[in-house]
Formats: C-alpha cells, sequence, structure tokens
C-alpha cells in the first residue's frame, strides 16, 4: 500500500513538472527544463551549458559559457518545436514570447489535459497492481475481509490521487485562459 501511494506521490510530481513547461503566456526558464543540447557529443540539458534567465514577462535570455555552444543550442531550441525562434546576437540568444491567442490557448489546455490524462492511467495502472497483489496474498492466507478492507483502502487513495490531478488540471487551465 504504500509503495503504491509513493508511486502515486511520483506520478504527481512528474505531472506538475510536466504542467509548468506548459506555458501560461508568461516566459519561465522552467519551460526549457528537459532540453538537452549535443554538448561535444553527448545530450546534456542546457541548465548545465548555459545560465537561462526571464528578462521580462515574454523574454528569456540563453547565456552559454562557452560561445561555440550557441549554434548548437539554437538548433535544439528549434528541433524542439517550442513555437518560438531563437535570436542569436553572437553572445547570447533571446527568445521572445509571442503573445497567447485563444487557439493557442486552447492548444496549451488540450496538451495540460493529455499530461493529467497520462497521469490518470499511471494511477490506475499502480491500482491495479496493488490489488493483484492483495490478491495473490488472499491466495496465500490474507483473510478475504482483510483483502475486502484493502482493496476498498487502496481505491480510495486512488480516488483521493485522482481528485488531485483534477485540481492541478483546473489550476493550469485557469493560468493559461486567464489574459
Amino acid at each position: 500500500m504504500e509503495d503504491a501511494q509513493d508511486s502515486m506521490k511520483k506520478g504527481i510530481s512528474h505531472l506538475e513538472a510536466e504542467l509548468i513547461k506548459i506555458r501560461a503566456g508568461k516566459a519561465s526558464p522552467q519551460m526549457l527544463e528537459g532540453l538537452v543540447v549535443d554538448y561535444y557529443g553527448s545530450n546534456t540539458p542546457i541548465s548545465q551549458i548555459a545560465n537561462v534567465s526571464a528578462l521580462d514577462a515574454r523574454t528569456l535570455t540563453i547565456q552559454p559559457w562557452e560561445k561555440n555552444m550557441l549554434q548548437p543550442i539554437e538548433r535544439s531550441i528549434i528541433a524542439a518545436n517550442l513555437g518560438v525562434t531563437p535570436q542569436n546576437d553572437g553572445n547570447i540568444i533571446r527568445l521572445f514570447m509571442p503573445p497567447l491567442t485563444e487557439e493557442r490557448r486552447r492548444e496549451f489546455v488540450k496538451r495540460a489535459n493529455g499530461e493529467g490524462e497520462h497521469s490518470r492511467v499511471a494511477i490506475r495502472s499502480i491500482r491495479r497492481d496493488a490489488i493483484e497483489e492483495i490478491k495473490r496474498l488472499q491466495k496465500e492466507g490474507l483473510s478475504e475481509d482483510e483483502a475486502k478492507d484493502a482493496e476498498k483502502k487502496m481505491q480510495d487513495i486512488t480516488d483521493k490521487f485522482i481528485a488531485l490531478i483534477e485540481k492541478h488540471l483546473a489550476a493550469k487551465e485557469k493560468e493559461i485562459m486567464s489574459v
């Protein structure tokens, strides 16, 4: 039960991390988390080869620690399909976030809901595994009443985590849709 609950907490943490990457009108350095750059033959997170900061609400700046990394960073941003074109001035890369249209906002909400669905599926599969384990223990001698109680407890835990996912999604949708 505790293992299942820990796994579900990890699922929620993953959802939170993915929702941070979906932009809601403001430029945030977390949007580039997970972006990897070819650094001398190995894929390296951008945060380990450059300083990423928000200049203002709609501009991100990326200052690499080595000037020869400007091109690879630029290529990886374009390949990541973030919806922005990098502006390279020879020293730093600027990303100007375009204002969000209603259509683009709906797209982001749809993407957030897709992430939420992935999390729901993950939580349900954790529940399924836990219930299979309970049934296995029942075959090994666990009483039927204890098994039923454990299954009910597992379902309650699952419901709690699904509600938490819904709460996160509602907050993100509100953040995205507010102008």
